[in-house]
């Protein structure tokens, strides 16, 4: 096993380290993981030797030789375990396992971008959803407003792409959630989080599989430089980094926008369907706006990332 498998496998234990992750998800898993085949000759192998404990985790550990990969790997693990929330105690025992495995206990760096990871997933967890008063189903709406806020927000999920520190990833699902309330609430809908990821999860934004394959896009594609010892976020590969998560967030809120204009008429199987097809168009939309994604990291600090997530701006 190289070190990306190894890396590659660490997440995919991660994803399923809660034990409750539901059939959609598993689902959204297993297809990301045929999707790479062809780029990943592993992954979809791995999947399966995972779910049948083919292997374990300490075989995965023991693969990763040099610190920097495996502080790489467990700060991947502890942001995949953080994306759907707070952590459960599934999830806490198997980084602590981990860890040890990966003998990062006393590491500092690791620590540190752990901690940044979880204070994220608990700001996630009571972020505000606060956007203006709910409109009535007469008012008129600005949807170029809108067209203009999802565009804002696909920009700033692809810029925190560009970011060198692992945990800015978590901040994108709490944000589409934030994108998606705005969307309801301008269509006369009151939400709360519970509604919106489950329209996340039938739309089929999963939240761990969405993170997991950022990440997996990201590492194949040659952007996660930093385990060999270079910056992250290097723009000779950026597309294939960003553009999920631009796309994704911007097909997403376009998917909202129609769901809630409709009066929430839509059915499962319609949503997936528009969703996928909003998906190529959404990718050759963000080569456009890769230079205002570029911008717009430079722009991003961690307290910013905090700010947003725990509900101030946008």
């Amino acid at each position: 096993m190289n070190s990306d498998s190894a890396i590659l496998a660490i997440s995919l234990f991660a994803a399923f380290a809660d034990g409750s992750n539901d059939d959609r998800e598993r689902e959204h898993i297993r297809r990301f993981a045929e999707s790479m085949g062809a780029d990943a000759p592993d992954l979809p192998r791995l999947y399966q030797d995972i779910l049948f404990k083919r292997i374990t985790l300490a075989d995965a550990a023991k693969a990763l030789d040099d610190l920097g990969q495996r502080q790489f790997a467990y700060e991947m693990a502890v942001c995949v375990c953080d994306a759907d929330g707070v952590q459960g105690g599934g999830e806490k025992k198997f980084l602590a396992e981990l860890k040890a495995l990966l003998g990062l206990a006393s590491d500092a760096q690791s620590t540190e971008a752990e901690r940044q990871a979880d204070s994220l997933a608990a700001s996630a967890a009571t972020l505000t959803l606060a956007s203006g008063p709910v409109v009535t189903a007469t008012a008129a709406v600005n949807e170029g407003e809108l067209d203009k806020s999802i565009l804002n927000y696909a920009i700033l999920n692809g810029a925190l792409e560009l970011l060198p520190q692992s945990w800015a990833s978590v901040a994108i699902i709490p944000l589409q959630i934030k994108m998606v309330y705005r969307i309801g609430k301008t269509y006369g809908h009151e939400l709360d989080q519970g509604h919106i990821r489950e329209f996340l999860a039938t739309v089929g934004v999963g939240l761990t599989s969405q993170y997991l394959e950022q990440f997996g896009r990201k590492l194949l594609g040659g952007l996660l430089g930093k385990v060999a010892g270079k910056t992250v976020g290097r723009i000779g590969s950026a597309a294939t980094g960003i553009a999920f998560s631009f796309a994704s967030t911007y097909a997403l809120g376009q998917v909202a926008k129609r769901y809630y204009a409709g009066g929430r008429q839509m059915s499962a199987q319609l949503l997936q369907d528009s969703f996928q097809n909003l998906l190529g168009p959404a990718k050759q939309l963000q080569s456009q706006y890769l230079p205002q994604i570029q911008q717009k990291a430079k722009t991003l600090d961690a307290g910013q990332i905090m700010a947003m997530v725990g509900g101030k701006g946008l």
